[in-house]
């Protein structure tokens, strides 16, 4: 089987280039996911248009944790879990938070809890959520604009988690420290 090829400056296709230099001075490195995102250029400049896009939520550092990583986690993703608890890190969110994502254990708190278990309800039924769901998420102090905002999240997470399925993209380096499975098995 023909292996998905990690790009760099002297193999992406020259539409990508410009994308990945913008990737070498944000993290200091091409990530794996972006090296196979380059062979494509409109989808490495489309994930990265919607990870700036999420970024600019109205979610603290702690809820794009937990929409990210409640997502990562669910697709059994073996590259954006460990790469989602380094970003985590750098964002100041808690080993509470990140241990219980990763583990699939209670958040410290309800609000938490209701962005996680509404996240999972637009991933597991692909947006058809029951009126219930709806009312719990804004009876933790939810909005609609925060429905939307979290299938933004969505949208972007499906473009890496599946990517990363399909190219088996190697954890780098700075995030196998964080390295993890699925509980009952990783899907990969």
């Amino acid at each position: 089987m023909k292996s998905f090829k990690l790009h760099d400056q002297s193999s992406a296709p020259e539409a990508a280039k410009p994308l990945l230099d913008d990737s070498m001075k944000s993290f200091g490195m091409i990530p794996g996911l972006h090296a196979v995102m380059a062979e494509a250029p409109g989808v490495l400049d489309a994930y990265k248009k919607l990870h700036a896009l999420f970024l600019n939520t109205s979610f603290d550092a702690d809820e794009k944790t937990v929409v990210w990583q409640s997502i990562n986690v669910e697709h059994g993703c073996h590259y954006c879990v460990p790469a989602h608890t380094g970003i985590a890190k750098s964002m100041k969110v808690s080993d509470e938070v990140t241990n219980a994502l990763r583990d699939e254990t209670p958040l410290p708190n309800d609000r938490l809890e209701a962005l996680r278990s509404f996240t999972l309800a637009v991933v597991r039924n692909r947006g058809e959520v029951a009126d219930a769901d709806l009312e719990a998420f804004y009876a933790a102090s939810y909005e609609q604009h925060h429905v939307l905002e979290v299938i933004l999240g969505v949208s972007q997470k499906i473009m890496s988690n599946y990517i990363n399925h399909i190219a088996k993209t190697p954890v780098d380096k700075p995030f196998m420290q964080f390295e993890w499975k699925k509980v009952g098995g990783c899907r990969s």
